[in-house]
């Protein structure tokens, strides 16, 4: 236009400068100014008003300021567009300065400050503008709704939505995924079946998302089925995150064949429905089939992450396929230089712990840095426990120690291994050197008693390494009541 020497008017600059905004090029956008002050249209308003937006859209919400300062006239939408620009890149404060001086505020204004607050998880501060909002229309009610869920004040969420005289599926949606978040499975579904039954708003895509996610964990099947029926019925086109969720609800069902349908039918896959794939037929213990799905991952040249490797390793687990596992496990790092995370350690010595294989669960365990990853600790714990008297036990209890010299829980573990093997001398030993470190008076400032173990209090307070310890006791004393009970019956 320029170069045909057509000249800009005051309706060219709005739109250039919009479209940057929409495609985010804040290198056009900045062009766009250029030519705007070359053409000395820097002074209109509705120029100005999406600069300020394309600015703040493109995160540099400083220029957008620059803009309204030096605005001779300024409209609601100016201030509008500064205040939301404002919230939209974290600075709230400066965004309510600019609220608290407007001459005149709108729907909008109000909403904007709401969200804001909401944000930042600034309930308090949100529900005291709400309250003085002469006006509310769905997305300020929405607004607190989505903020409450996002705290998971599951009361307060619920009391503002039933409070709406009017919802959309926004408000639905906001509801069904907290309940999902919360794992109040059973509310959900029965605020979905609301949903269909006063029509208020149609369930769309998010909303079957969150109910096909409910019934993968309750595993209703026919519930399941019912959804994919709807979904053909009135003509909702799959996007992959509602095929995903389908797939995932057929496999966790254990009807793999039709979660492989839904995944051949998908016109694309990214790694998430790849890796979905993979576990579905692992949690199925269909491991050959996960491993065949990766093959075809690669093929298709789809990079895999993380979550593809350890949905992998597991499926090797569950299904015992021990050279297989640990060939992915090399292969993960040579090939896609994948670091080992703790998901994929506790895999592999799940694996090698089914087949009795201590030896490379010792090497593993020279190989890896405890001390660089603590979580690996409740790892070596449960594999420990599941062999309480191998040697491995004994290695591992000692390199915990080494690493960890005030942490009790090496201590008993250790204890337990020489009780188990009848090695009474070195308990002794054990039980001074615990004394001598002042652990012995914390074995029993831990100890709970057994009705405690289920109780709410313990499972919100109690630590990782006191659950462990407390497991790994319990275990240790039913062993040997089993053991003492069989003696006393054969008449030893």
């Amino acid at each position: 236009m320029i170069a045909r020497w057509v000249l800009p008017n005051h309706y060219t600059f709005p739109v250039v400068v919009k479209i940057c905004a929409d495609i985010g090029s804040l290198k056009e956008g900045k062009k766009a100014h250029a030519h705007i002050v070359k053409f000395g249209f820097e002074f209109d308003l509705f120029v100005r008003n999406s600069l300020m937006h394309m600015y703040s859209v493109c995160g540099r919400v400083w220029d957008a300021r620059v803009v309204f300062d030096n605005g001779f006239v300024l409209d609601l939408v100016s201030w509008n567009s500064m205040i939301d620009g404002y919230v939209k890149n974290g600075d709230v404060n400066l965004a309510r300065e600019l609220f608290d001086d407007m001459p005149e505020r709108d729907a909008f204004s109000w909403n904007s400050m709401v969200s804001g607050y909401v944000w930042l998880g600034n309930m308090v501060e949100a529900k005291q503008l709400f309250e003085k909002m002469p006006f509310r229309d769905v997305v300020s009610w929405n607004c607190m709704i989505d903020g409450y869920a996002k705290i998971k004040n599951v009361e307060m969420a619920r009391w503002f939505f039933d409070k709406m005289s009017i919802r959309n599926v926004i408000s639905w949606n906001i509801m069904l995924a907290m309940y999902l978040k919360c794992k109040d499975y059973d509310e959900c579904l029965k605020l979905f079946n609301r949903m269909l039954e006063e029509k208020e708003a149609r369930p769309n895509k998010a909303s079957l998302v969150s109910v096909l996610t409910v019934c993968a964990n309750l595993r209703k099947l026919d519930l399941g089925k019912w959804i994919h029926s709807y979904i053909k019925e009135n003509g909702v086109e799959p996007d992959e995150l509602l095929s995903t969720a389908l797939l995932t609800m057929y496999a966790k069902c254990g009807v793999t064949d039709l979660a492989r349908c839904v995944f051949n039918d998908m016109p694309q896959r990214s790694v998430v429905s790849w890796n979905a794939m993979i576990m579905g037929y692992g949690i199925n213990r269909y491991g050959e089939k996960a491993l065949e799905v990766f093959l075809e991952m690669e093929k298709n040249r789809i990079m895999p992450n993380e979550a593809t490797f350890v949905c992998l390793l597991s499926a090797c687990s569950r299904s015992g396929l021990l050279l297989e596992g640990w060939w992915y496990f090399g292969l993960m790092q040579r090939k896609y230089k994948i670091g080992p995370k703790v998901e994929h350690y506790g895999c592999v010595v799940d694996l090698l712990s089914q087949a009795g294989l201590m030896e490379p669960l010792e090497e593993l365990l020279r190989q890896m840095h405890l001390e660089e990853k603590p979580t690996l600790f409740e790892v070596f714990m449960t594999a420990c426990r599941t062999y309480p008297y191998s040697e491995l036990g004994e290695l591992v209890a000692k390199k915990l120690i080494e690493l960890y010299p005030r942490d009790i829980a090496p201590y008993v573990l250790l204890l337990n291994i020489y009780a188990g093997a009848g090695k009474w001398d070195e308990v002794e030993e054990m039980r001074n050197i615990m004394e001598q470190k002042g652990l012995e008076k914390a074995i029993y400032c831990t100890l709970v008693s057994i009705e405690e173990l289920g109780s709410e209090s313990y499972l919100k307070h109690g630590s990782l390494h006191q659950r462990s310890m407390v497991q790994a006791m319990l275990s240790e004393i039913a062993a040997q009541m089993k053991l003492s009970s069989t003696c006393s019956n054969n008449g030893f």
